[in-house]
């Protein structure tokens, strides 16, 4: 479950809740807005948790006493490839 649909069943959930005043016999609207809202936001908050561990935003550093502090690799350099295209006049065979 992602963002989006937690943040829509919380919604969902509040307008269930507090919005409607119709009753249902032999279901509680009341009951299951609070459910919604309860499931919504525990997704929200394991959404919230899997997207901080996974998304890269943590920081990882190395002390070495006495020493500089690199947090960064450096890349290799990128391969590039040169294409040259020559005219060749019609008719003639190619070189």
């Amino acid at each position: 479950m992602g963002i989006s649909v937690s943040i829509l069943l919380i919604a969902v959930g509040a307008i269930l809740t507090w919005g409607v005043t119709t009753e249902a016999e032999g279901l509680d609207i009341n009951a299951i807005g609070v459910i919604l809202m309860i499931v919504g936001i525990l997704g929200l908050v394991i959404s919230m948790l899997f997207w901080s561990s996974w998304g890269g935003f943590r920081r990882r550093a190395a002390y070495v006493e006495g020493g500089p502090v690199r947090t960064t690799t450096a890349a290799a350099p990128r391969r590039t490839t040169v294409v040259e295209e020559e005219d060749v006049a019609p008719g003639a065979p190619p070189p």
